[in-house]
């Protein structure tokens, strides 16, 4: 084995994970962050099932389930409350987990923190990489600390904004999908169960609107919207209001719930996709770095757990260094495009509603049972 001991850039779920598979298998991992200190804020995700099966595979499923709610499928319908069908969550990450949980991300991240400072990764908040050289048999990094050490892998996992991709030679950048998103935490009734509603026409509000319970008491609820936010006077809780105030259903319990202390984030969704190499020389980038795509298959997190604990199997092997770069980045594309496809095509119907070709459920499907197979 020729990766002992690692430098990795960025403490979200990649390089958290990343840096847990490692630790597992003998490197020793230091870990870097901008963040002065970890937040205990952020809204709700969705993990699937393939996401799911990486977590037990690094010991941590049990907390994970714990602090998660399992959601067995979800109702998509009309927005004036209409049904249209109950759509099943492939088991992607096979029969003995739940196709989908929702959960808080800072529950999340807190157990991959706690499991990682357990293996005894190394964690350096408020530092950043200012700069980087790779060479034969090492990589060398310069910190903002001023501090300067060599490395037998520098891994980038700072996410779809990252200020080192460029330094790879990677020319993407992150490219607008025409879609914005507005995110909430609130409270629900028990017995709903999650759910997307679509509208029945372009009436300049939300493109679409959806939940996913997170606890036995509270929801995730998100709104795709025009990427802008409009300068219309309201505060963000009343503009979150107007988006949903034509959805009906459930929808307008869960837009009641929301208010002047309900937690919201909006931005505009971004989307990258790198094709090419994802390393140079002793210097490689995962995650988000170098693929994110728009939200409509909740697929992100889930992409890119399995990027760190496939890339600590590959380079933990025995071989060149160079050559398991190089095969773990061409085992990886072909799933990923499939995602990324079926995210920007879902990115354009959800932008043109009423698109006669259009066929969210069918592509929703096909792309979670392509991912049933093991990475």
């Amino acid at each position: 084995m020729s990766v002992r001991n690692v430098l990795i850039v960025g403490g979200g779920f990649t390089g958290l994970t990343a840096a847990i598979a490692l630790a597992q298998r003998d490197v020793r991992v230091t870990l870097v962050d901008k963040a002065q200190a970890w937040a205990r804020v952020g809204h709700g995700l969705t993990i699937q099932g393939n996401a799911l099966r990486v977590f037990a595979q690094i010991g941590v499923i049990d907390e994970v389930l714990a602090v998660g709610q399992p959601e067995e499928g979800l109702k998509l319908a009309l927005a004036n409350g209409h049904v249209l069908a109950e759509m099943h969550t492939p088991r992607t990450g096979g029969d003995d987990l739940p196709p989908t949980i929702g959960a808080l991300r800072p529950d999340l991240h807190e157990i991959l923190v706690a499991k990682a400072e357990d293996l005894g990764v190394e964690i350096r908040l408020g530092v950043e990489l200012a700069s980087f050289e790779s060479h034969d048999d090492s990589a060398t990094s310069v910190l903002t600390d001023g501090t300067t050490a060599s490395w037998d892998l520098i891994v980038i996992a700072d996410g779809i904004k990252s200020q080192n991709r460029a330094k790879l030679g990677i020319t993407e950048d992150r490219a607008p999908s025409g879609l914005g998103i507005w995110r909430a935490v609130t409270t629900r009734r028990p017995d709903m169960s999650g759910g997307i509603a679509f509208p029945t026409e372009n009436d300049g509000r939300a493109y679409k609107v959806g939940y996913t319970p997170v606890s036995p008491t509270h929801c995730y609820v998100f709104v795709l919207c025009h990427p802008d936010r409009p300068d219309n006077g309201l505060e963000d809780w009343q503009e979150v209001r107007r988006l949903m105030e034509n959805y009906h259903g459930e929808f307008d319990e869960l837009r009641e719930s929301i208010g002047p202390d309900t937690f919201l984030n909006h931005q505009e969704i971004e989307w990258i996709f790198v094709e090419g190499p994802w390393h140079s020389g002793r210097v490689v980038a995962l995650g988000e770095a170098v693929h994110a795509v728009p939200p409509l298959i909740a697929q992100g997190a889930a992409l890119c757990v399995e990027d760190a604990l496939l890339f600590a199997e590959y380079v933990t092997g025995e071989g060149d260094l160079q050559q398991q770069l190089s095969d773990f980045h061409d085992r990886r594309i072909p799933r990923i495009k499939g995602v990324v496809d079926a995210s920007l095509l879902l990115a354009k119907w959800e932008q043109n509603p009423g698109s006669r070709d259009a066929e969210p459920e069918r592509v929703m499907n096909d792309a979670l049972v392509a991912l049933v197979p093991a990475p």
